[in-house]
């Protein structure tokens, strides 16, 4: 099975294909349209700025491909954020696949750190991507914008406020987690998103 990370300017790319060699997936980390495009899964990883990497997306013409691409595609923190129709994050146009704009986290409560950095739990977990896993799981978050609930939200988790810690629209879907962070439950989130 061809598994492609897509290679563009994310932090966690590296963590992402260590983590799948670990479930014995051999992914391939690349921009090449044509690589991705005969892909059977995909996958678009992110830790870092929206405008910057739409920016590498959009010279590298690989938003336009990605919106048109019917394999199971799955989006990792500000993978998933990309897969949105915009950010608040420099006012950032996104790549549109959910029509949502993604918010920042805003609390007047001294205790509320932002960025969410740590262990948090998923729950109301919908579709095959949580197969077998447990509600409540706990997971690893490290961010300061977070996606609102809407129709496409396959898990929900709370921190300041209730939101998307997953959606799902057809083929595309995302996480604002790390999944390769996340021990055994991420793992096996990874394993159900290879099995889609």
């Amino acid at each position: 099975m061809k598994t492609i990370i897509i290679k563009y300017p994310a932090g966690n790319v590296q963590s992402v294909l260590f983590s799948l060699e670990r479930i014995g997936v051999q992914a391939i980390v690349t921009d090449s349209l044509e690589s991705i495009k005969n892909a059977e899964k995909i996958i678009l990883p992110g830790v870092g700025e929206a405008n910057c990497a739409m920016k590498h997306l959009k010279e590298k013409k690989l938003d336009i491909l990605l919106s048109k691409l019917k394999q199971p595609i799955l989006g990792i923190c500000l993978g998933m954020q990309l897969l949105c129709k915009s950010s608040e994050e420099r006012s950032t146009t996104c790549i549109g696949i959910f029509d949502l704009l993604v918010k920042k986290f805003q609390s007047n409560n001294k205790n509320d750190k932002i960025p969410q950095i740590g262990w948090n739990t998923i729950h109301n977990l919908k579709g095959p991507l949580f197969e077998n896993i447990p509600n409540e799981s706990y997971q690893y978050f490290v961010h300061s914008y977070y996606v609102p609930l809407g129709k496409y939200t396959i898990s929900k988790t709370e921190y300041i406020i209730s939101y998307s810690s997953a959606l799902q629209k057809n083929n595309f879907y995302a996480v604002q987690f790390h999944p390769e962070k996340s021990s055994y439950v991420g793992h096996k989130i990874l394993e159900n998103f290879i099995r889609l």
